[in-house]
């Protein structure tokens, strides 16, 4: 969090402004009403889709109610009224007056209570740090800092911590004829992000060393050039080491204690069209483009790169395998079946479930089966990229996507230890702060809009939050 002195607090403003943004509004707040949830085919990816097949049914956990049955009625009056102003509000209320020639009102966003607040003694509640580019990353919008600091207290770099952003090729290849070959990487991405989390008392979910997207092609070939042949096998581990040692070692260096877990793989089992010779179904494509981890190495690249990650990691850092459409029964048997082989040679510590759901698929049933599953491992479990998407941008459509969004916490909730199930859940994670955060942007999932006002998602989470977690 935010918190010394005024001289770092005026760091969020001087930032740089941010892009021009198209407005949304959102609807009004009603009363929760229950859901009829139906299981719904979706593509959902990070950053790519691919196909998907259609879970078995489950019965639904009706989680929009008070544990009496009472519905949970979410307004914003009944959230943010307080009798008297506390240390913390009185801090809130002087960054909000930072923000006084803003083209934007932050006074709900930075003066409702925090949603990481009730939720402090069961997991740590994170957001995405959107951007595809130094220039539109949301680092440069004072405003979307400010507001994430005040609600969350992790955050993950959407894209700028991927292999494509951060191996420099022309380092590379001068690497690969005058020097030892190693790969040569710039950190110019993740630095400003990284010093800022450590300013301002954020941690960080460190996403991601290996994935199949977002890895230069060039990085699996001789000489590190567009048109070498694949390295074989010694070299391509020889630079996956590298590569994790370096990334691991600058962060902790520089930047001690920010970043707490690692995603060190992304998606690597595919049901589809993984080698079904592989016990846990690895990828070997991806859209027809082959999976150069697998081709240069084989199905142990994901072993290898935990055992990497381990050898690297601070005493203190996590490790976690990421995956979507984890509650699909083939892939989530597939995913449990390595993780136990991770976990029996002590390489792993948890496994991220990314959350690209709809307003009523998959079922909270099928949720509930999943966690359950893995929670059988006795590894942490986090929601790493948590985002219900609508297909109308209306009063109803948003209203919705609030009754789901509630229904994913109490269904959490139940399952979490600290409530009296058997998940470690340790954290939950949305995947950005504000719809559209910048033009082209169509991502609607968000707790705020466009130009940071609270949708009912906002209300409906706090809400639900404060009935079930605080009491």
């Amino acid at each position: 969090m935010i918190r010394k002195c005024t001289l770092k607090r005026l760091c969020l403003v001087m930032l740089g402004l941010c892009l021009v943004i198209p407005t949304a509004g959102c609807g009004t707040q009603q009363g929760v009403e229950n859901i009829n949830e139906t299981i719904v085919t979706q593509n959902d990816t990070s950053e790519q889709q691919e196909p998907e097949s259609e879970p078995e049914s489950q019965p639904v956990s009706q989680a929009d109610t008070e544990q009496d049955g009472t519905p949970v009625e979410t307004t914003p009056e009944e959230i943010s009224s307080e009798e008297e102003l506390s240390e913390e509000d009185l801090y809130w209320q002087e960054v909000l007056g930072e923000f006084g020639n803003s083209r934007y009102d932050l006074t709900a966003a930075l003066t409702e209570p925090a949603l990481k607040d009730y939720c402090s003694d069961y997991f740590t509640l994170g957001v995405g740090l959107n951007g595809s580019t130094l220039e539109n990353q949301t680092l440069n919008m004072p405003e979307y800092m400010a507001v994430a600091s005040k609600h969350f207290n992790s955050c993950t770099m959407t894209n700028l911590m991927k292999s494509s952003y951060i191996l420099d090729q022309q380092g590379s290849r001068k690497s690969a004829s005058d020097g030892d070959g190693s790969p040569v990487l710039s950190f110019a991405t993740i630095d400003p992000t990284l010093e800022w989390c450590q300013q301002n008392g954020m941690q960080m979910r460190g996403h991601t060393l290996v994935w199949h997207a977002q890895a230069p092609d060039w990085f699996f070939r001789e000489g590190y050039t567009d048109n070498g042949k694949y390295v074989d096998r010694e070299t391509m581990l020889f630079r996956m080491e590298s590569y994790i040692a370096q990334l691991m070692t600058h962060v902790q260096d520089n930047y001690p204690g920010v970043v707490y877990c690692w995603d060190v793989v992304n998606e690597a089992v595919d049901p589809d069209k993984g080698d079904k010779d592989s016990f846990f179904l690895c990828r070997t494509e991806n859209d027809g483009v082959p999976n150069p981890w697998y081709v240069t190495i084989g199905e142990d690249y994901v072993e290898m790169a935990f055992t990497y990650a381990r050898k690297y990691a601070a005493e203190d850092v996590k490790l976690f395998y990421n995956d979507f459409n984890t509650y699909q029964t083939e892939k989530r048997d597939a995913i449990y079946a390595l993780c136990e082989s991770l976990k029996e040679k002590g390489l792993i510590d948890g496994i991220g479930m990314q959350g690209y759901w709809g307003v009523d698929y998959p079922t909270i049933g099928v949720l509930e089966i999943t966690i359950r599953k893995f929670a059988e491992l006795d590894l942490e479990i986090h929601i790493t990229e948590l985002s219900v998407g609508v297909d109308e941008e209306d009063e109803e459509s948003f209203e919705k996507q609030g009754q789901r969004y509630a229904s994913i916490f109490m269904s959490l909730k139940q399952l979490d230890k600290e409530g009296g199930g058997s998940a470690n859940i340790t954290n939950v994670t949305f995947f950005g702060l504000i719809d559209h955060y910048r033009q082209g942007d169509t991502t609607n999932s968000r707790l705020f809009d466009s130009v940071f006002q609270p949708k009912p998602a906002f209300y409906r989470i706090c809400n639900m939050l404060k009935t079930i977690y605080s009491s």
